[in-house]
């Protein structure tokens, strides 16, 4: 099945689109519009390596004897990754630099894809039983 063996790939190309996004925030976290003072640097990539830790649980599962489980922890990862939009409800696209913008696009469409895959393999296994 093409999904299933595009689930990897599609899962690293999501994985490091939302790297990137993490890092930049993080690096330039002063320049970002309206950012609330208690976020840092270091906050900001302790809370990817956590969300990164529940899309690495969800794929082991699914490779594993529990792959419901497993697309269920990776679906939660996926839509972990479009909550880049929130900066948009903290300043509009145009107060964003461009590669901000950018970081944020890449990793909403990876997290997208990512979603539509993990959504359809489970729909497909709901089928079969």
């Amino acid at each position: 099945m093409f999904v299933a063996r595009a689930l990897p790939w599609l899962l690293l190309f999501y994985c490091g689109a939302s790297l990137l996004h993490f890092a930049h925030n993080a690096e330039y976290v002063a320049d970002y519009p309206n950012l609330p003072a208690w976020i840092s640097r270091t906050s900001i990539y302790v809370t990817w390596l956590a969300i990164f830790c529940v899309g690495l649980a969800g794929y082991l599962l699914y490779r594993g004897r529990f792959a419901f489980l497993g697309l269920i922890l990776m679906a939660i990862y996926a839509i972990l990754g479009l909550d880049g939009l929130l900066h948009y409800s903290r300043a509009p696209m145009a107060v964003h630099t461009a590669s901000m913008n950018a970081t944020i696009w890449i990793e909403v469409v990876a997290a997208a894809i990512a979603l539509c895959a993990v959504s359809w393999l489970a729909v497909h296994r709901l089928r079969q039983h």
